[in-house]
């Protein structure tokens, strides 16, 4: 029977909803079936879930060609690419360089002319006189952002972006919370899409501090404007350092549980922008962002839910964070991924099990919680690239060498679940790597069978 926390996972909000029951053995395609819709209860603005779900790929798998680097399955003989995933978790590279960094709920309004009423508008009526008379006085420099497209923006000369900068960051020190929102979003837009700006505002004195404090306001505009600036000054690599020094870690985990469902992704993905840094990884973990990311991967909508789940991937490099993410509850949201088998969460899903499976606790959450049949569920349904990492993840499962006694308790489980004939299927017809995975795993089964046949 599969785990009720599956279910719990993929139907929180439903007290009610029946328990998925399931006899070993039997296939999953019922299961999948079955399952109910993700909770809504979360207080997400309604205005921002209908601009999520317009959003495109984009920064959820940001440097993912990074993000694979590490991965590997060191106890399974031969598998040195194991997780070769940098093409196939990853279509970010691809869509950057038209769409740009900026991910938010203005990205494809953005995309070719900047909103008068939301952007960098000259005759906001949020912006008047008091703190923010600035723009008045710089009514040249405020009139001049406004009217730029994203195209002419390519065109302009840092020299003449750097007196608007240092107007917005005198107008981030003041108290006028109008006059912040409006600076906060021309930072935004400027730090968008170009790396040159990107530079000059994370250098320029007490910009990126001056952003820190307006992630913990209760003004929900205030707050989405200023995470998204600050990770669109996170995809500069010599600012990532900046950003975490200047202690924007713990406030972007604050974001990432109280914000709209759009400043949560975006905190998410601030948060999986600065773990590219390696020492930035045990920071990011033991400040508290796992169990908000596991919130997200549960309760998010899909575009949250990816941005969750590459985070997690990330931070989940170093062994202490595998450990926090199992504790946290994120093997059975993972394993419902994989049963729900939709808008290419499988494989995502799969690879974060299979980084969670190199640890002891993992490896026993994923059998509690199911893991063993969907998998082998995924062997017969999954994509090519969602075939070989549950092959590669149920290596992880059954090597004794990885563990130890319950290997062969999971290998028999395996066979119960019905596991070999598409893991030969996949040993005589899929891809090298694929067939060079399948037949050890086949060997592995074939090595229970002896032993059971010994001691007969």
């Amino acid at each position: 029977m599969v785990s009720p926390q599956i279910t719990k996972c993929l139907s929180p909000a439903s007290s009610t909803s029946t328990r998925v029951q399931r006899t070993i053995g039997h296939s999953m395609r019922t299961f999948r079936s079955r399952i109910l819709e993700p909770d809504r209860s979360t207080s997400f603005n309604s205005s921002a879930s209908s601009i999520v779900d317009e959003l495109s790929d984009s920064v959820v798998d940001f440097h993912l060609h990074e993000l694979s680097k590490d991965t590997c399955v060191s106890n399974v003989k031969h598998h040195h690419h194991l997780l070769d995933i940098s093409q196939d978790f990853c279509d970010f590279h691809s869509s950057f360089a038209s769409s740009g960094s900026d991910i938010s709920g203005e990205l494809q309004r953005l995309a070719h002319v900047i909103p008068q009423n939301e952007v960098v508008a000259a005759t906001d009526g949020e912006v008047g006189g008091g703190e923010g008379g600035w723009l008045d006085s710089e009514n040249t420099n405020n009139h001049f952002i406004s009217s730029l497209s994203s195209l002419e923006m390519e065109d302009t000369d840092v020299e003449s972006i750097e007196p608007i900068v240092r107007s917005c960051v005198e107008i981030l020190n003041g108290a006028c919370t109008s006059s912040k929102k409006s600076a906060a979003s021309r930072l935004r837009f400027l730090a968008k899409n170009r790396s040159d700006f990107r530079i000059l505002i994370g250098t320029f004195p007490n910009a990126i501090p001056s952003l820190i404090p307006l992630l913990r306001s209760t003004e929900p505009a205030l707050q989405e404007n200023a995470v998204t600036a600050l990770l669109n000054l996170s995809l500069e690599e010599r600012n990532k350092a900046s950003i975490a020094y200047a202690g924007a870690i713990k406030p972007l985990i604050y974001v990432l549980k109280t914000g709209t469902s759009t400043a949560k992704q975006n905190a998410a993905c601030a948060l999986l922008s600065l773990s590219i840094v390696e020492d930035n990884r045990l920071t990011i973990a033991s400040s508290g962002a796992i169990p908000p990311l596991v919130s997200l991967l549960i309760n998010g909508s899909s575009r949250g839910k990816k941005d969750a789940v590459t985070t997690l991937y990330k931070l989940c490099s170093v062994r202490q964070n595998k450990e926090r993410a199992v504790r946290a509850g994120a093997v059975a949201p993972l394993v419902g991924m994989v049963v729900e088998n939709g808008d290419g969460m499988m494989e995502k899903a799969i690879v974060v099990l299979n980084s969670l499976a190199e640890v002891s606790e993992g490896r026993k959450a994923i059998v509690e919680e199911g893991g063993i049949q969907v998998l082998v569920e995924a062997l017969v349904d999954g994509s090519a690239k969602g075939r070989e990492f549950a092959v590669v993840t149920l290596l992880q499962l059954c090597d004794d060498r990885v563990c130890g006694r319950s290997n062969a308790e999971h290998r028999a489980l395996l066979v119960r679940e019905g596991a070999i004939p598409p893991l030969v299927a996949l040993s005589q017809s899929s891809s090298v790597r694929t067939k060079q995975k399948a037949g050890i795993l086949l060997a592995f089964l074939r090595e229970l069978r002896q032993d059971g046949s010994s001691s007969a």
